[in-house]
Parts: structure tokens; C-alpha cells; sequence
């Protein structure tokens, strides 16, 4: 459902996996991209969600709409009984977000939230180092998302850079960043933010700064732009602890450029095999996260990320929102 910008990778991922899985339909509001996805996965094309859901041969849906859409399509599948993989974020408010995994539990159905950056090799490596505690305490993360959006990228549809469907900077680009920081940092106790709409004609914040505190007593902060000159430049992560620290830089977390620990261990040998050279930001993960999406529904495996999962990185995009409206910290868990 959706065939735009991030379709490509939903579909480049499943094809890896046509053994065990196949795309039997898709649907896009805009003829053209409809038809151009059926073409190439050899599907039936559809313009209605609803004609679509009609269907009897479905296990899933994919969502790869406005995230303001997804708790709405995701509820109306669940309904149907089907299983629901959201692109990231899974929604712009937490109401909506809680209905949509109230929704999934009510039917038994799994919800999946994409967060295939957690796959790249450099950040499996740096997950592994901070659950073996290779750092000590840990006493700050830093993580720099300097990217850039033209105009004419939030022109190309509606819906971008606006509060009810898309959210700016820190929801939408800046996601997986904030995810990530929560999944190898721990649940963040507090926040304190700054946002601006710069150059862009949006609704929403183009940059924007973030100040963290995690419930282990350690402090981060975030930078984000999509207002880099003149291409995409950093997506990083630097890691600062009492017997460590590790930097994983690149133009999106895929090149270890700083790695040193007070002891040894074998992973320390990886470090030169696990850079890689991305197409684009998305990187590769979508084909491991099919992966598990596959075990999960085939052989009773845990998902990697479901909805409650998901909803981590969304409360504290929203608590960062909050921050920088009210000129204040604002403690987790929301209200």
C-alpha cells in the first residue's frame, strides 16, 4: 500500500525472499505508480485501500503511506484479519499509535514497525559492545543527522512537512536516529529541544536540536538538518564511556570511523570487514527485517520491532515536539 518513494526497498527486500513470500497486489491513489509497481512485481494494481482489502488471498499489508495514514489502514487490516508491516514512524500522535497496536492485539494479528537501520553491521557490532558492556558506564551519545531536503522534495506531494500526516525533521528523517538512540542507550527519562523551520516552506521543522537524559544517568544530544549545502553529508552516532569510545559516521551510520576499548575482544577484528557503501540513507536492512518478519509469521520467532517497540522512538519525537513549543523539559512517559 503506497508505491512511492520507499516502496523500491519494500519490494527490492521481498524479491530477495520470493521463495517464501510474494507481493499479490498493490495500491497507490496515483494510477501511474500503481501500475508502475504491478509491472515490476507482477501484481494486480489498485487506486482504493478498501477495493484492495477485499481481497481473500492476503496475509499482509505493507504500509508505505503518509504516516499519518498508517494507524487508520493499519486498524482496517487488522480488522480483516491481516498481518500489518508499518514503515516508520508508525504514527504522528500516540492516540493513534495505541489504536492501531489495541487494534492488532484485538484481531491476533502481529504489527511490524520498520527499523531496518538496527540490522547494518556497524550498529550490530556497536549493540553487541554496549550488551557485553564493553564501555564501562556510559556517559554520552552524540548523534549528528546533517542531511539535506530542496524544496522541490516537499513539494512533490502534500502531505510533506505537514503536523497531520508527516512531521518534520525529527519524525521523519531523523526516525531511525532517535530510535536507535533508545535501543542501545536505554529509556530516556527526559528532554529538552529546539526546533526551527529555516529555509523550508513547511509546516513543520527542518532543524532542530535535542538534549537527552537517559534513565542510566548518562546525557545525549541530537543534531538535525535537512538543510545541508549540498547533498547529504553525516548520519552518525559517537558513543562515550568510561572504557570506550566509538564513533559510526558515514552518510548514514555505515562506516566506523573511531573504535577503541580499554580490553580486547574478538569483535575487534570485524571493524575493517563491516563498513559498507549504502545506495541511499535507507541502506540495506530492509531485506534482513523481511528476514525476521518471515520468521516470525513462519516459525513463532520474536519481531525484531512490533508496535510497542516502535512506539518508543515516537514518544520521545513527540516529547522533543512538546519541548520545543513549550520552552521547557519534559519528563517520559508523556501524559
Amino acid at each position: 500500500m503506497g508505491c512511492g518513494r520507499i516502496s523500491k526497498n519494500h519490494i527490492e527486500a521481498i524479491e530477495k525472499h520470493q521463495n517464501r513470500i510474494r507481493i499479490v497486489a498493490v495500491c497507490d491513489i496515483i494510477p501511474e505508480r500503481a501500475k508502475f509497481a504491478a509491472e515490476r512485481t507482477g501484481a494486480i494494481p489498485y487506486t482504493s485501500y478498501e477495493e484492495l482489502l477485499k481481497r481473500e488471498d492476503l496475509d499482509a499489508v505493507i504500509l508505505s503511506t503518509p504516516s499519518g495514514l498508517h494507524p487508520m489502514q493499519g486498524i482496517m487490516a487488522a480488522e480483516k484479519g491481516l498481518h500489518v508491516v508499518s514503515e516508520k514512524p508508525m504514527a504522528t500522535n500516540l492516540k493513534m499509535a495505541d489504536a492501531m497496536i489495541h487494534a492488532c492485539d484485538q484481531n491476533g494479528v502481529k504489527l511490524f514497525v520498520v527499523k531496518q537501520n538496527r540490522l547494518n553491521a556497524t550498529l550490530q557490532l556497536l549493540k553487541r559492545a554496549v550488551d557485553k558492556g564493553r564501555f564501562g558506564r556510559i556517559y554520552m551519545a552524540s548523534v549528528n543527522v546533517f542531511w539535506t531536503r530542496p524544496q522541490e522534495y516537499y513539494d512533490q506531494a502534500k502531505w510533506r512537512g505537514t503536523w497531520e500526516f508527516d512531521g518534520g525533521a525529527f519524525l521523519n528523517q531523523a526516525s531511525h536516529y532517535v530510535d536507535m538512540m533508545e535501543w542501545l542507550m536505554g529509556p530516556v527519562e527526559s528532554v529538552m529541544a529546539y526546533t526551527a523551520t529555516m529555509a523550508r516552506r513547511i509546516e513543520t521543522e527542518d532543524t532542530g536540536v535535542a538534549a537527552l537524559r537517559f534513565r542510566n544517568g548518562a546525557l545525549g544530544n541530537m543534531n538535525v538538518t535537512m538543510l545541508t549545502h549540498p547533498k547529504n553529508y553525516e548520519g552518525s552516532i559517537t558513543i562515550l564511556g568510561e572504557k570506550g569510545t566509538v564513533k559510526i559516521g558515514g552518510i548514514a551510520v555505515n562506516k566506523i570511523e573511531h573504535w577503541e576499548f580499554e580490553e580486547y575482544d574478538d569483535d575487534d577484528k570485524l571493524i575493517q570487514t563491516t563498513d559498507y557503501l549504502p545506495p541511499n540513507v535507507y541502506g540495506f536492512g530492509h531485506t534482513g527485517y523481511y528476514q525476521n518478519v518471515l520468521d516470525v509469521l513462519e516459525n513463532g520467532e520474536e519481531p525484531n520491532t512490533d508496535g510497542r517497540e516502535g512506539r518508543k522512538s515516537l514518544e520521545i519525537i513527540l516529547a522533543i515536539y512538546k519541548s520545543a513549543r513549550e520552552g521547557k523539559s519534559i519528563p517520559l512517559p508523556l501524559d
